[in-house]
């Protein structure tokens, strides 16, 4: 039989494992060698270089592209391409985005392994989608500035494309054209004022994320967007924990001016509100045992009460006092978290000498 290749993580995983389960007469010597032989540890992580290859291919193209385009000669050529209707590069666009689509679509089929290369190309379609949609507002635009509609018709054409693909990735972006379709549309609605029915940007998007959240607590369970849950329900807590995190620092206040000049301790009501927010979920993680609620709630409390920290104490502390009483607050939370995490561990094996 062939061994099992694994990673050193993994290959430490099962060990302790299978140590915990000989020491508790679950397994006998023989067993345990017989599953220790069973897998070994590769030299090398391959999927992971390429992994970082592909992407770091991706940026270094994007550079390449940049270089190019602000070259003379390049420019020159732009500038002679520049009559080239709208309507034309919104064709081209849609054809590159197809064949893009096609190519990624029948290399998962052919080389279902070669999943970084085969995102790379999807990746590449949805940029080429964007511009197939951006050159079509161009095309039809009349002045008005409404160019939040842009947002929205990506929203449907990710929507779509992930659903026919069973893309997650382009599923993120219709989520992220989602969250861009509502705040330029509330900026158009209010003609781009500071505040939208009295809220500003951070404010507005802590209601985006509600809502979103809410959304996909009342769609759990249903098995058609069974394979986009988890994703919509983390990028919605994240729209409401940023959004929490900036207001919390910047209040409701839609100037820089205006927010420069007040006292950073007025708005330490903003702080209470986004710690009680993360709190409700902490607990509400616990207590259902639903890991994505308790970890946004314990990770964005610590992030909330350490940029209160450093907002009410940078200027008027010691830096030796600052950071030493930096260094005593992480080592206390560490080493709750390791008695915390020492109990866990013990329950298994108390309940077993109960039994």
């Amino acid at each position: 039989m062939a061994k099992l290749n694994i990673d050193r993580q993994e290959s430490e995983f099962l060990n302790d494992t299978i140590a915990h389960w000989e020491k508790n007469n679950l397994l006998d010597a023989t067993q345990a060698e017989k599953l220790r032989n069973s897998y070994e540890v590769k030299g090398f992580d391959w999927m992971r270089l390429a992994k970082y290859s592909i992407w770091v291919a991706l940026l270094c193209g994007a550079i390449a592209i940049g270089s190019l385009i602000v070259d003379t000669a390049v420019i020159n050529w732009i500038k002679n391409l520049y009559d080239t209707p709208d309507i034309i590069i919104c064709i081209l666009s849609g054809v590159a985005a197809a064949a893009l689509f096609y190519i990624g679509r029948r290399r998962e089929r052919l080389y279902p392994e070669k999943i970084f290369s085969n995102e790379a190309t999807i990746f590449l379609g949805v940029f080429c989608t964007a511009s197939c949609i951006a050159y079509l507002g161009k095309t039809f635009d009349n002045g008005s500035g409404h160019y939040s509609i842009l947002f929205l018709v990506s929203v449907f054409v990710y929507g779509v494309l992930a659903n026919r693909m069973n893309s997650r990735l382009i599923w993120l972006f219709a989520l992220v054209s989602l969250g861009s379709w509502f705040g330029t549309e509330t900026g158009y609605q209010t003609n781009w004022a500071l505040y939208f029915l009295g809220m500003n940007y951070p404010l507005r998007f802590v209601l985006f994320g509600l809502l979103l959240v809410g959304a996909c607590h009342l769609l759990k369970g249903k098995k058609w967007f069974a394979y986009f849950w988890e994703l919509t329900y983390v990028v919605g807590m994240l729209y409401l924990f940023m959004s929490l995190w900036l207001l919390s620092i910047f209040g409701n206040y839609g100037s820089m001016e205006v927010w420069w000049q007040i006292k950073q301790i007025s708005l330490f009501y903003w702080g209470i509100i986004s710690a009680v927010v993360a709190v409700m979920f902490l607990l509400y993680g616990l207590k259902f045992k639903e890991v994505i609620a308790r970890e946004f709630g314990i990770t964005f409390l610590i992030i909330f009460l350490y940029t209160k920290y450093f907002e009410y104490f940078w200027y008027g502390t010691n830096k030796t006092l600052f950071f030493a009483i930096l260094a005593l607050s992480f080592w206390l939370v560490g080493r709750k978290a390791e008695k915390i995490w020492n109990i866990n561990a013990a329950k298994p094996q108390v309940s077993e000498e109960n039994s």
